[in-house]
């Protein structure tokens, strides 16, 4: 696999612009070909980041930034994004004519995910979350160790709870974290233990983790290293396998599982689109006493995304980041969108694109 050459850095040169990276070769041409971009969170760097193509030899990036961000949500049919970010969940939605005339790039955006509304949900460390069949945002809310739905009226609802938690409290008790939709309703959800005490999980990480059936209140399967990232791809179950750096297919009938590939490092975070899934890869922070038990501790030090053929288990391409981005949370595939923008509210910016039904304003400089 070949990667494309950066220039190695010598003491006293000009450090490395944000975001610097490396890629294979065939990166930028498998995203042309698909007619995607990608969607990648890091809450360690409060970015949101769109990696595009430029053309079939070049990546292109536009880092955003969001208050500590993790998982990404879509609603493809209404083309809205929701990003959970520290306190906050926040839903944008595209606007195709507001990307034309962009002032700063008119005609350059094919897509532009404007600020349309925001949850204020507190402190909840919101990991993954889903735009449901009735149009609900279903979010895994780790610290009060319950799956629930967000709405006006309240900072949350619960919608389930694992039946070995006793009650809804601010305990992180068994770090429920992953949440795997299916007809448009939560079905599975992974944590790292079973744990009905604060923060319980810590104990044995590597070696307690389930996946569970939201419907039946029943675990598929144990004795997991630290899952995340529970998806359901062409009706076949998978996971992430985050202290093992590997990508599991799980047969829920028979509660067993099969590794489809092992990755050097620590997975979380990913997305499919037609053969290729998007992996995403974390370094491990040297200085934490979590991550510092796991195995493969001293070799996880690249950060980036894995691209996988998911048919043959093989690894198609790679992107590997030099500076600024550490840890991934999630990785979302834009489809049909080649070169993306977003907006985010901190800057006024956003106040200036203004949409209504069948037109829109782009605000004028006085």
């Amino acid at each position: 696999m070949h990667l494309e050459t950066v220039q190695m850095q010598r003491p006293n040169e000009t450090p490395l612009a944000p975001f610097s990276c490396q890629y294979t070769s065939h990166v930028p041409e498998i995203l042309l070909k698909l007619g995607c971009s990608l969607a990648v969170t890091t809450y360690q760097a409060g970015k949101l980041v769109l990696i595009s193509p430029k053309d079939e030899n070049v990546l292109v990036q536009l880092p955003r930034t969001f208050d500590k961000p993790m998982g990404i949500a879509q609603d493809k049919e209404k083309d809205k994004l929701a990003i959970a970010c520290r306190d906050s969940v926040v839903v944008l939605t595209n606007s195709p004519n507001l990307a034309a005339f962009y002032p700063p790039a008119p005609q350059k955006y094919d897509a532009l995910y404007m600020p349309r509304m925001t949850y204020h949900t507190g402190q909840l460390d919101i990991h993954d979350l889903n735009f449901g069949q009735d149009g609900k945002l279903y979010a895994v809310n780790t610290l009060f160790s319950c799956l629930i739905a967000l709405d006006d009226d309240y900072n949350f609802t619960p919608y389930w709870k694992p039946w070995f938690i006793d009650g809804i409290s601010s305990d992180d008790r068994c770090h429920l974290n992953g949440m795997a939709m299916q007809d448009g309703l939560p079905k599975y959800a992974t944590a790292f233990n079973q744990g009905n005490t604060r923060q319980s999980w810590r104990e044995n990480i590597t070696k307690t983790g389930v996946l569970m059936d939201v419907t039946t209140n029943e675990v598929v399967v144990d004795g997991l290293a630290m899952p995340h990232s529970p998806r359901i791809y062409n009706r076949e179950l998978y996971t992430l396998l985050s202290a093992t750096g590997e990508l599991i297919k799980i047969d829920p009938v028979k509660g067993t599982y099969e590794v489809i590939i092992k990755l050097d490092g620590f997975v979380r975070g990913m997305d499919l689109h037609k053969d290729y899934l998007f992996i995403g890869l974390s370094k491990l922070r040297k200085n934490s006493s979590t991550f510092a038990k796991l195995d493969f501790a001293d070799k996880a030090n690249e950060a980036g995304i894995v691209i996988v053929h998911l048919p043959t288990g093989s690894i198609a391409g790679k992107i590997t980041y030099q500076a600024s981005l550490d840890e991934i949370y999630d990785v979302h595939v834009l489809a049909d969108k080649l070169r993306p923008n977003v907006l985010n509210t901190i800057k006024p910016e956003y106040k200036m694109g203004v949409s209504i039904p069948g037109s829109t304003f782009w605000a004028q400089n006085s």
